[in-house]
């Protein structure tokens, strides 16, 4: 004999950001047009690559907006879980996105080095220093989201920014003073060898949500600790964790207790438990009495 229960806990609903998305897309569609201006009319690659790597960020920012929004869609007959789900797609697009501007800006900025262009420093500094300003506003738009991972992609995408036109401004300066051409591309292969680094782990984090990892802020040992201390708890097996978006997490177990079901409210509490503890927000539970000589066909692990 064996029950289901299926318990949801959920946290108070996301904050809306579709006005921070509105504004960081439009100043930032606006900047980087004039950027991409100045870039041609000083032959500066550092201004031309910051332009290219705005309008990733504009096309991410814009994908980053679409997954919220469809992330609050109601569930349907066919998306039982709706399309929450579209916001690790989207923070592995973003991330994807910003490697492989990045890269394309390193290996011109590696042609470059090998024949230096003539670029006007002051010109390149100026447009810079206003970059510093539109990408970091547009930032901290997004800096009380960074829990949730496709904000946190798109806080990413536009602090990462902010770094490359500081980089831009310093390459700028150093050229006015210097005359050396090479500063332009060796500046560019710099903040590309940084924004890598920095983007990584965003790309790592997203990639395990596509995959339905556990997310990295659960210890899976802990949980699995704790669902086994539950009283007249005897075995627990068919334990998955993983994150249903980039804020909400699901578990599902089967819990053996040979003295019957524990009734609704020990399975309401130890629900709260998991989502106040652990920030798992959407667990189903099924009991098994494990009398018998029936066996779940699920208890060997390796079984999914």
């Amino acid at each position: 004999m064996a029950h289901d229960h299926s318990v949801h806990a959920h946290s108070h609903a996301a904050p809306d950001y579709g006005r921070a998305f509105a504004i960081g897309i439009g100043v930032n569609l606006a900047y980087l047009i004039a950027e991409a201006g100045f870039g041609i009319a000083a032959g500066s690659l550092a201004l031309l690559a910051d332009a290219g790597h705005n309008l990733g960020d504009v096309l991410a920012l814009g994908l980053a907006w679409g997954a919220a929004w469809l992330g609050r869609r109601e569930p349907s007959r066919r998306f039982t879980y709706g399309l929450r789900s579209t916001s690790i797609l989207a923070a592995l697009a973003n991330a994807i996105i910003l490697l492989v501007v990045t890269g394309g800006i390193a290996w011109e900025g590696v042609r470059r080095l090998g024949h230096p262009v003539t670029v006007g420093g002051a010109t390149i500094a100026w447009v810079a220093a206003a970059g510093i300003v539109v990408n970091g506003a547009t930032a901290l738009l997004f800096l009380s989201g960074r829990d949730d991972l496709n904000i946190r992609s798109a806080f990413a995408h536009m602090a990462a920014d902010a770094l490359v036109a500081a980089g831009v401004v310093a390459a700028g300066i150093a050229i006015a003073l210097t005359g050396f051409a090479w500063i332009d591309p060796a500046m560019s292969l710099a903040v590309s060898a940084i924004i890598v680094y920095t983007t990584w782990d965003l790309a790592k984090h997203a990639f395990g949500l596509a995959l339905n990892a556990v997310p990295s802020n659960i210890d899976a040992a802990a949980v699995r600790s704790h669902l086994l201390a539950v009283p007249g708890v005897s075995a627990l097996h068919d334990l998955h964790i993983w994150g249903m978006s980039t804020t909400e997490t699901a578990l599902t177990c089967h819990l053996v207790m040979p003295q019957g079901h524990p009734g609704d409210a020990a399975l309401n509490g130890l629900a709260h438990e998991l989502e106040h503890r652990f920030g798992i927000d959407h667990a189903t539970i099924q009991i098994e009495l494990g009398d018998g000589g029936e066996v779940c066909a699920l208890t060997p692990e390796s079984v999914v």
